[in-house]
């Protein structure tokens, strides 16, 4: 009897390690270590930092900054300035009235007197240097003896006449009969060319000219504001 309990007992012992194998094999394998997965061999996990990388976009000043044109250096865009009195036209012979006044008296057979010249026009010009003064028998007709020569005791100026406003200068007139060898001429007044004008005015005064070219009786000064 004691052989067959032996046998016995093998077989019960050999078929409960048998079931113990069969149970571990079908049952779930467990992971050796729990709460992370490991990355198959020779790969790399991603650095939280090589997330791709995007272009900052610009602040607002810059991108107003590099979205304008540079400044043209053109001034086209820019409101034209208004007129002003430095953009003024020379002051011409139709544009002004002419006129005398001898009231300044005399010395050693001269009379002195004043040139005025006074804007009769709607806008400012302006008035500079020497008029061309010349004795004549009429408004249009040729002058007598020797044109009026200049006096440059006084610095010439950039006289602005605005409408009414008179420039002025110093008119000499010599007594023809000072000159023994004047060869004398009626004349009915002075013919008068403003500064770089070649149109003239006429401002009556009867007297005596020179008609030789040698002698002269007139001399100018500049134009000064009145």
């Amino acid at each position: 009897m004691r052989p067959q309990r032996i046998t016995n007992g093998l077989i019960c012992t050999t078929a409960a390690a048998t079931l113990a194998l069969l149970l571990t094999a079908c049952g779930p394998s467990q992971p050796s270590t729990q709460g992370t997965t490991e990355p198959a061999t020779g790969s790399t996990p991603p650095s939280p930092q090589a997330a791709p990388e995007t272009s900052t976009p610009p602040s607002p000043s810059a991108s107003s900054a590099q979205s304008q044109p540079a400044s043209p250096t053109s001034t086209a865009s820019i409101a034209a300035p208004q007129p002003t009195a430095a953009g003024a036209q020379l002051c011409k012979a139709s544009g002004l009235k002419a006129a005398t006044d001898d009231t300044g008296g005399g010395a050693a057979g001269s009379v002195y007197m004043e040139l005025i010249l006074t804007n009769s026009g709607e806008a400012s010009c302006h008035l500079k240097g020497f008029a061309g003064v010349s004795l004549t028998t009429g408004p249009n007709a040729q002058p007598i003896g020797a044109p009026a020569q200049r006096d440059t005791s006084v610095a010439v100026q950039d006289v602005l006449l605005a409408p009414g406003k008179s420039g002025t200068a110093v008119l000499r007139y010599t007594q023809a009969g000072n000159y023994p060898d004047c060869t004398k001429a009626a004349a009915a007044g002075f013919r008068i060319y403003p500064p770089e004008d070649t149109a003239s005015l006429f401002v009556a005064r009867p007297s005596d000219a020179c008609s030789n070219a040698s002698i002269e009786l007139l001399s100018i000064g500049a134009f000064q504001a009145r």
